[in-house]
C-alpha cells in the first residue's frame, strides 16, 4: 500500500472507526437526552423545552436540526395557525433506543453515587 510523508495510507484508504461514526453523531451535551424524551413519544417543541429546563432555546433548535441532519430524528410541520411543529423518531433513531437503555444499565452498575 502506497503511504503518505508520514508513513500513512492516503486520506481516501483511511478506514472511520465505527464509534467514531456514532460518536459524531450523538456529540454534544442534550442529543443523548432529547432521543431517549423522543423514545417515549413525539413531542413538540415547548414539550422538550419544559422537560429540559436549563437548555436554551437556540441550543435546542440546533441539537434538533443535527439529529435530524443525521436521519436520528424527524420534524412535522402542520400547516395551521400557530405553526404546529412535532419530532419523532426515524427508525434509524428507533434503533439506538437500545444503546440507551443499556447505557443506563451500565450506569446504574458502576456509577452508583456519582
Amino acid at each position: 500500500m502506497a503511504r503518505n510523508w508520514f508513513g500513512e495510507p492516503p486520506e481516501e484508504q483511511i478506514e472511520v472507526c465505527p464509534v467514531t461514526q456514532a460518536q459524531d453523531i450523538i456529540a454534544g451535551k442534550w442529543k443523548i437526552i432529547i432521543l431517549w424524551h423522543l423514545s417515549e413519544q413525539t413531542r413538540r417543541f415547548s414539550e422538550l423545552q419544559r422537560l429540559l429546563p436549563t437548555i436554551s432555546k437556540g441550543i435546542l433548535t440546533r441539537q434538533l436540526r443535527d439529529l435530524e441532519e443525521d436521519q436520528m430524528v424527524q420534524r412535522k410541520v402542520y400547516k395551521e395557525v400557530p405553526p404546529k411543529v412535532e419530532y419523532s423518531l426515524t427508525p434509524l433513531g428507533q434503533s439506538f433506543i437500545p444503546i440507551l437503555v443499556s447505557m443506563g444499565e451500565w450506569s446504574k452498575k458502576h456509577l452508583k453515587g456519582k
